[in-house]
């Protein structure tokens, strides 16, 4: 599939459409700092040497005054509608401590990290704000980023109000997304930004009980040095709804290779944050990767990214609805087809050490499509995957559809030695769900041994015949492509209503896999059908 720049725009179009617009941010264009708006627009490459000079265009970037009251102002070129953030704007070391609202109306591009709040390792004497300061993107708006390195980080007492639409999503992407900013002219690719980290107060298992109770519980984040986790898995680190990450994830300059950058990282936040609507394509790393806490997860599109769509790890304990994950391929810019995708699921119960209080990972998944291919991620050399089980995982999948159409050098269900024993005992295990797998377990590893017993992938799929295994050719998906086929004959099990699970957070659903064919026009609907052909677009 071609790399898709679906957020390229005209500079005549995209001014005619902004004229008349304005924003609501605070705006006092006479004490800028000059520095900063000279910088700003070193790397647009459109002319932009009236831009900013002219005091009849007002300016509608974002602004805040820093420690030294000095006033910082992104630099508008009204002919493209972007605002140009410079690193005396906001970088890996110039963090920001105040609140900035980003307008829906603009794209806005950083030449640098976007921080909000100091990072704090308590245990050298520094204090956390636990109210720190707000990243507020209106529906609307693009935020572009051009280095592997830069990212959005929210730090442990920061906030990010990330609230799009359906009709007006928020779009975090690649800076050569936009035609003017693209300046080799091969569009967007993965790993072209690092992504969004979001650090909270919530449990991990990287931390011991003493730390937690004593406040010095400061596990250190993979990728970018970020410290997160404490003792509240109800911390509240924002929301992120209608909000498309893209092209993201990498390794950071001096990284070991496998510290990389997810798409979207969720160290220890808690359930009070909201993650709802979130379209993930073309990452570099893992889709979303979740280090402990209890954030739930729901409508949640991942396609196409290079490692696993979704990595739980470090004593997770949240929830998720809604969740479409798919494997393919992309063509870079050298027009190489290039094979994404690893595990659907790399599911870790353990990254650190399991206590009472941090327990091993043990989520609740339900109304999920994993749509696989029989080909290896260009990553790593890896095989697309539907789950793999590791570390002593206690999860529970329900209503999940699992589809893998041949399989002659991959499978459905992977499992390391760390994850036998749970499997054996069903401590981890799928219910009401169907596996149309060409090849269920790796060949000569259908045999799962315990401590003292054995099972198969297949027992251990079936779960007592609660699920079903139907074979790689088996008719489960509509004509769409990516809804599960309800009028078929294959699929034959009744879904399991999650609000018997827990109708706190699970809605009550009567079909297996993500979304039914008989679904064409909700909101979840729109989503995917969005997603899933921009992926599959040639």
């Amino acid at each position: 599939m071609k790399l898709n720049a679906l957020f390229q725009v005209s500079a005549i179009s995209l001014a005619l459409a902004l004229a008349g617009c304005g924003g609501d941010i605070n705006i006092t264009p006479t004490t800028i700092d000059n520095s900063t708006t000279t910088t700003e627009n070193s790397n647009n490459t459109t002319n932009n040497s009236s831009s900013g000079s002219d005091s009849s265009d007002e300016n509608p970037c974002a602004s805040y005054t820093d420690s030294s009251d000095t006033e910082r102002q992104g630099e508008y070129d009204s002919s493209t509608g972007i605002c140009t953030y410079s690193t005396a704007f906001a970088s890996a070391s110039k963090v920001l401590t105040t609140d900035i609202t980003l307008d829906g109306d603009y794209i806005h591009y950083f030449n640098g990290s976007l921080v909000m709040g100091e990072s704090c390792n308590t245990s050298e004497g520094c204090t956390i704000e636990t109210d720190g300061p707000t990243l507020t993107v209106e529906a609307g708006a693009t935020v572009v980023f051009d280095s592997a390195s830069s990212r959005v980080q929210i730090n442990r007492g920061a906030k990010i109000e990330a609230v799009g639409t359906l009709a007006s999503p928020i779009t975090f992407t690649s800076a050569n997304a936009i035609e003017s900013l693209d300046t080799v002219g091969d569009g967007p690719s993965p790993q072209d930004w690092g992504g969004i980290m979001i650090d909270g107060f919530g449990i991990t298992d990287q931390c011991t009980d003493e730390q937690r109770a004593a406040s010095t519980c400061n596990a250190a984040s993979e990728g970018a040095v970020t410290y997160y986790g404490g003792n509240d898995n109800t911390d509240d680190s924002g929301t992120l709804k209608f909000v498309k990450i893209h092209y993201a994830g990498g390794l950071p300059a001096g990284a070991e290779e496998g510290d990389d950058l997810n798409s979207l990282s969720l160290f220890a936040v808690g359930s009070g944050t909201e993650i709802d609507y979130v379209d993930i394509y073309a990452g570099y790393d893992d889709g979303i990767e979740l280090f402990g806490g209890a954030v739930n997860l729901k409508h949640i599109v991942v396609t196409d990214t290079q490692d696993d769509s979704i990595d739980i790890d470090a004593g997770w304990q949240g929830n998720a609805q809604y969740i479409f994950i798919k494997h393919g391929s992309l063509e870079n810019a050298s027009g190489d087809i290039i094979d994404m995708g690893n595990g659907g699921f790399e599911a870790d119960g353990r990254k650190g050490t399991s206590t009472t209080e941090a327990p091993a990972s043990a989520p609740k998944i339900a109304n999920v499509t994993v749509i696989t291919t029989d080909n290896v991620s260009v990553r790593d050399g890896d095989p697309s995957l539907a789950i793999k089980l590791d570390d002593f995982i206690e999860a529970t999948w329900y209503n999940t559809l699992l589809v893998k159409t041949a399989a002659t050098q991959t499978w459905c269900i992977n499992y390391s030695s760390d994850a036998a024993q749970v499997m054996v005992d069903g401590d981890v295990s799928m219910v009401t769900s169907v596996a149309a797998c060409a090849l269920m377990a790796k060949s000569g590893s259908e045999t799962v041994t315990g401590d003292s017993s054995t099972t198969t992938v297949d027992d251990w799929f079936s779960n007592g015949g609660s699920n079903e295994d139907l074979g790689g050719s088996a008719d489960v998906l509509a004509a769409n492509g990516f809804a599960t086929l309800t009028t078929g004959s294959d699929i034959t099990i009744t879904a399991t209503d999650m609000t018997t699970v827990d109708s706190d957070f699970f809605e009550a659903t009567s079909f297996i896999g993500a979304l039914p064919d008989t679904d064409t026009s909700s909101d979840w609907y729109n989503w995917v059908n969005t997603a899933f052909t921009n992926a599959d677009d040639e």
